[in-house]
């Protein structure tokens, strides 16, 4: 009788934590980051000062890529080898081609160029998020 009473308290007490954590959720969403205004603005877990940069990129030199917004515009991306390149399959500076769609993390600098902190490679045919036109 006794294992059946803990038993019982366990299952009372587990489904009470459960629907207690379900209740708060509820009432505490996490923040959500978001563009504004074609800028991104860091909620939780971003990095702060980050910026989105995406488009294809439509010329490549020795430290950089050009990449075309959807807006037309044009952004000098600044790439080194601390830069990470990310793609379904591990990625190296020579993936960053001519034609090839993108979306850049880094930073802004006084000339309106980015420094790259990662540079994904995104499938042809996927959506770009948006991104400044500056």
């Amino acid at each position: 009788m006794k294992t059946f009473l803990l038993i019982i308290g366990v299952i009372i007490i587990a489904g009470g934590s459960f629907w207690g954590g379900t209740a708060y959720q509820k009432a505490h969403p996490a923040a959500r980051s978001q563009f504004t205004g074609g800028q991104f603005t860091p909620g939780t877990g971003a990095r702060a000062g980050a910026n989105f940069t995406s488009g294809q990129i439509i010329t490549e030199g020795s430290g950089s890529v050009t990449v075309k917004m959807s807006s037309g515009s044009t952004r000098i991306v600044l790439v080194s080898s601390a830069t990470q390149v990310m793609k379904s399959a591990s990625g190296t500076l020579n993936d960053l081609a001519v034609g090839t769609n993108v979306v850049v993390t880094g930073s802004t600098n006084a000339d309106g160029s980015v420094t790259a902190q990662s540079v994904q490679i995104r499938p042809v045919g996927s959506p770009l998020p948006p991104t400044s036109t500056q």
